[in-house]
């Protein structure tokens, strides 16, 4: 008799061990695919909120200063490059204290909606902390004077094809 019921136990036993390596491997496949998903509602949420947060910005500019300068352009890649710098000394010296998905939402998130600026600017600034000086300034010139050759050709290029 036993050896049916010990046949019969060590095959339920390990159908059983089966079916919880599998369950293991479809939640860490799961978990994973939650933590991507969370990932991009992170960035998408703090990215709305930088958004609305420069555009907030740039109206209330616009309403003290007028048309003539972009003041609020010069105050949100200021203040988001300010708050990025010290994002990145909060987490460099207190990092244990927040989460990934915090540093996502406020550094790619948030500021990354407020302002683009702020990452060229940490970009920048790690180069130079590198001793890269040479790669920094010439990233530093090269992003500055591309990206307004860049709007310009942008420009040039719908106006040609809308006339």
């Amino acid at each position: 008799m036993c050896p049916q019921t010990c046949s019969a136990t060590v095959t339920r036993l390990e159908i059983s061990y089966a079916n919880q390596r599998v369950r293991r491997e479809l939640t860490a496949i799961i978990l994973g695919l939650m933590n991507t998903a969370l990932g991009y509602v992170l960035v998408f949420v703090g990215g709305g909120l930088g958004a609305a947060a420069r555009h907030w910005v740039n109206r209330t500019t616009l309403a003290l200063v007028g048309p003539d300068y972009p003041a609020g352009t010069l105050i949100v890649n200021i203040s988001g490059s300010i708050a990025m710098g010290m994002l990145a000394g909060w987490f460099a010296f207190r990092g244990e204290t927040t989460t990934a998905e915090q540093r996502l939402f406020l550094t790619t998130g948030v500021l990354g909606g407020f302002t683009t600026f702020s990452a060229f600017a940490l970009d920048t600034r790690l180069m130079w902390e590198r001793h890269d000086v040479v790669p920094a300034l010439v990233y530093a010139a090269a992003s500055v004077i591309l990206s307004v050759v860049g709007l310009i050709a942008g420009m040039f290029t719908v106006r040609a094809l809308l006339s």
